[in-house]
């Protein structure tokens, strides 16, 4: 027994309608990397006041310390979603920047987000090695006689190979 065509069409419609609704209710899955302190802990730390046990007792250990002076701290965090097998779109990146005097005492904050970032462009240059470019023939062809089988070299079939 043949349904009529505006049944299936009907019936088409309303799985497609389905379907419409459980993708909408999709959510892509947040990737969390770094330390992001919350705003509510980066708003108890205040210069002055605070020094570094209170801040890692407030924030943990920092994500990076000044390579060339210990006093400076960064905090380093970002939120990402990703869609297959497609870039990561970025949706939240924070640098929190704590400097310290030489008592430990907090002397300055700094939070920067994304609209503080900058695009910059990376130099495409390439150095020079030293040597010749050798063809795959000549490297095969360049080792003919190089190794050493002479006895006590140490080479595989010698006897002795304290000599």
């Amino acid at each position: 027994m043949r349904q009529p065509a505006k049944v299936r069409r009907l019936r088409h419609l309303s799985l497609a309608g389905v379907a419409a609704l459980a993708l909408a209710g999709c959510e892509l899955p947040v990737q969390v990397h770094g330390n992001l302190p919350k705003d509510s802990e980066i708003a108890r730390i205040e210069p002055g006041k605070q020094g570094r046990t209170d801040v890692v007792n407030l924030l943990g250990p920092p994500s990076v310390r000044s390579s060339f002076q210990d006093s400076t701290w960064y905090y380093i965090g970002q939120k990402q979603t990703q869609f297959a097998f497609f870039d990561p779109t970025i949706r939240e990146r924070n640098v929190l920047v704590l400097t310290f005097d030489q008592q430990d005492r907090l002397t300055g904050k700094k939070l920067y987000t994304m609209t503080d970032a900058q695009n910059i462009d990376p130099v495409d240059r390439q150095t020079p090695t030293e040597g010749r470019d050798l063809s795959v023939i000549q490297q095969l062809l360049g080792n003919v006689g190089r190794f050493n089988n002479a006895p006590g070299s140490g080479q595989i079939g010698n006897p002795d190979p304290t000599r």
